[in-house]
C-alpha cells in the first residue's frame, strides 16, 4: 500500500489518480499511524515551505516520516515535499526542514535571462531532465525528457552525489535527488504525462 500524506498542502487527488492510472493502490491519509503501516510513502507539497513544515509538525507526521525512512521504506517527495527533506529554506525568512538531506533551499536569482529574454519566476511549464545518476525510479526515462515544473525555489544539496538530475532555468539546478530509499523530485510526476506516470509506476514497483 502506498500512503500519500495529507497535511493540507498539496494536490493530493491528482497524485492518487496518477498511481491509479498505473494500476497501483494509493491511499490519501491524514492519520500519522497509517504512514507507519504503509509499504511506500509519498510526501507531496504545494505552497510555502514555512507553512508546509508547520502543518507537518502540527499534524504529527514528522516522527512517522523519520521512522519509515530510517526503516528503509521507499519514500517519494514531490515539489515542496522534496524541499522539506532539506536542512532549511529561505522562503519568507529562514525555516528549518527535516534535515534528512543536508543542504539548503534558495530562490531563483532575480533578472535571469536566456538569449536576452528575461525568465519569469516562478518557473511554470515543461523543462528537461539531465541525468547525473540514474536511480531505479528513473529507469527507462530518457535523457532530455520533459517534465512539468511550478516553483520559485530550488534545492542545493551539500553532497552533490545525491543529485539524480539537473535542469536548466537561468541556472543549472537540482531537479531530483536520490539518497538510499529516498527519491524526490522538484517537478510534478503526476502532471508530467507519460514520463511522470512511468516514474510513479517505477516507484510503486520498488522492492
Amino acid at each position: 500500500m502506498i500512503a500519500i500524506i495529507d497535511y493540507g498542502m498539496g494536490n493530493l487527488r491528482s497524485v492518487q489518480k496518477g498511481f491509479e492510472k498505473v494500476g497501483a493502490e494509493a491511499v490519501v491519509t491524514a492519520d500519522p499511524n497509517k504512514i507507519l503501516e504503509a509499504d511506500r510513502i509519498v510526501l507531496p507539497g504545494v505552497g510555502a515551505f514555512r507553512d508546509c513544515m508547520s502543518n507537518l509538525e502540527q499534524a504529527g507526521f514528522v516522527e512517522p516520516i523519520l521512522k519509515v525512512i530510517a526503516e528503509g521504506r521507499p519514500f517519494l517527495g514531490i515539489c515542496v515535499g522534496m524541499q522539506l527533506l532539506f536542512t532549511d529554506s529561505v522562503e519568507f525568512g529562514k525555516y528549518n526542514g527535516l534535515n534528512l538531506i543536508p543542504g539548503h533551499v534558495l530562490r531563483f536569482p532575480d533578472k535571469m535571462t536566456v538569449a536576452g529574454e528575461k525568465l519569469k519566476v516562478p518557473q511554470m511549464g515543461w523543462n528537461q531532465l539531465h541525468f547525473q545518476h540514474r536511480p531505479p525510479v528513473l529507469e527507462s526515462i530518457e535523457e532530455g525528457s520533459n517534465v512539468y515544473f511550478v516553483h520559485s525555489y530550488y534545492v542545493i544539496p551539500d553532497d552533490k552525489s545525491v543529485i539524480a538530475t539537473t535542469t536548466g532555468y537561468g541556472v543549472e539546478f537540482c531537479s531530483s535527488v536520490w539518497k538510499d530509499n529516498i527519491i524526490a523530485t522538484q517537478f510534478h510526476p503526476e502532471k508530467s504525462q507519460g514520463v511522470g506516470l512511468r516514474i510513479l509506476k517505477n516507484f510503486a514497483e520498488l522492492k
